[in-house]
């Protein structure tokens, strides 16, 4: 399906959110328009499907290492091999251009046991034309086949919406246009997306189905947005952690939907609020390095404008009746325990007197959920210190032991990924949670009311 020039301008324009008059989509608008794989049990054998895959990925040295996100494409992939359809993955590798999917590639030629030829160059950046390798490729494949393109990140017109703004959108629809066009002509009109960690504005994911016959979710995906991340928007409780502050902004995000009344904080979040909540009651709370102007542009520094920002979501939470669980005690950075930071000092884990006043908390939750008949649901995002050293884990390990007990007790809890997926699987089992998604970031945005652009897209050419 052809896509004109002026069709590509209000589609961007959508996926920017710049279009006069139309109104947020929800999560559920989007997710309820998207098709689901077995909508495509109809597509022909030999026909190519562009899989849109989630293959950002770090493979370790076996299956299971590093590649829970290319194991996660495994159902979707195999359906369509049963189906004989010519499948071409495609996606990125981190967020350089120089990237390769090379080892991506290898570790899923194992996990599907088929032979999986990588195409490196396979679109013309000076004139955005797809290569005729591309086309060789799929014309002489036989049904079942899986072809996989280096990483799309490796062309500028892949990062092209990134930053664009309503204003310099003009300047790239000729380009971002002829992409889709190629794509669609020269090697799928019937486009997959099982990228679930996906969460950026890549032409890839937003600006190709534009001019695809035929969408879908894939299996994997559409469990992950109909089941669990729909389950986990109903948390009353969330445990915010991790060194970077910039999570201040998920969490308040999270907090003006409303559903929330418990927040358990540690980590850089917790320390821009315990100085908010000193300053609102005319004291001082002393974030040592993490506030030293030296420190600017470290990932650890907590600049002044995010104490403010602090401030004004305990007001905010306080008229609303939300809790804020802050740590009373840290371990520092020579291993010894205070109930203060101090100049020239750092935090590296919550002290003992906070592990028992967060147990303690997690127990009165569990109290009343019981109390009021409702499933308790909490989302658990981040660790408490720097756990992979042994010195500063205690926090940690201590709290993945409150997940169970939460579990026990009957309430759902779901897990972000990342770190805190990592402590799971060191200190806990599997059983101990309900669920630990494969992308924080995408989980992040959706919690906080955010529209992920894959999905407008997906929708938009869904209902075309």
């Amino acid at each position: 399906m052809t896509v004109c020039k002026e069709a590509m301008a209000k589609w961007c324009r959508m996926i920017l959110e710049a279009e006069p008059g139309e109104k947020s989509l929800t999560l559920e608008d989007c997710v309820n328009a998207i098709p689901k794989l077995d909508d495509l049990s109809d597509v022909p054998s030999g026909t190519p499907v562009l899989i849109r895959g989630d293959v950002d990925a770090k493979p370790g040295a076996t299956i299971g290492e590093g590649d829970i996100r290319l194991r996660s494409m495994k159902e979707t992939i195999e359906f369509g091999r049963e189906k004989g359809w010519i499948q071409i993955i495609f996606g990125h590798i981190g967020r350089q251009p120089e990237g390769s999917l090379d080892k991506v590639r290898d570790r899923l030629t194992k996990i599907l046991n088929c032979e999986i030829p990588l195409i490196e160059d396979w679109l013309d950046p000076e004139t955005t034309t797809v290569t005729d390798e591309v086309v060789q490729a799929i014309r002489s494949a036989k049904p079942g086949t899986v072809i996989m393109l280096q990483n799309t990140r490796k062309y500028d017109i892949e990062r092209a919406l990134w930053k664009a703004t309503a204003e310099s959108l003009p300047t790239m629809i000729d380009s971002l246009t002829k992409l889709a066009n190629e794509v669609a002509e020269k090697i799928a009109k019937v486009y997959v997306h099982e990228a679930f960690s996906a969460g950026n504005r890549d032409a890839s994911s937003v600006v190709i189905p534009a001019a695809m016959e035929r969408v879908a979710f894939g299996k994997y995906i559409a469990e992950q947005f109909s089941d669990h991340l729909a389950e986990c928007l109903k948390a009353q409780l969330v445990v915010f952690s991790g060194l970077k502050i910039d999570k201040l902004d998920s969490l308040e995000a999270m907090i003006n939907r409303g559903k929330i009344k418990h927040v358990i904080t540690a980590g850089s979040v917790a320390m821009s609020l315990k100085k908010a909540a000193a300053n609102l009651d005319g004291k001082e709370f002393d974030l040592g390095m993490s506030e030293d102007p030296a420190n600017a542009g470290k990932s650890f520094y907590i600049p002044l404008e995010r104490i403010e920002q602090a401030k004004k979501m305990l007001v905010k939470g306080k008229n609303e009746g939300v809790e804020f669980v802050m740590p009373v005690d840290f371990v520092l950075e020579d291993g010894s325990v205070s109930e203060v930071v101090g100049p020239g000092r750092q935090q590296f884990d919550v002290g003992p007197k906070s592990r028992e006043h967060f147990a303690a908390k997690v127990g009165a939750f569990i109290e009343e959920q019981t109390a009021t008949g409702c499933q308790g649901v909490v989302f658990d995002n981040g660790v408490f210190g720097m756990f992979e050293d042994p010195r500063f884990e205690a926090g940690t390990k201590s709290f993945t032991e409150q997940l169970k007990r939460m579990t026990d007790a009957g309430v759902k809890v779901y897990v972000g990924g990342g770190e805190g997926g990592k402590a799971v699987e060191k200190y806990g089992q599997p059983d101990w949670i309900t669920y630990c998604f494969t992308a924080g970031g995408t989980v992040l945005k959706t919690l906080g009311g955010k529209t992920i652009p894959y999905l407008m897209a997906l929708k938009m050419a869904a209902e075309r």
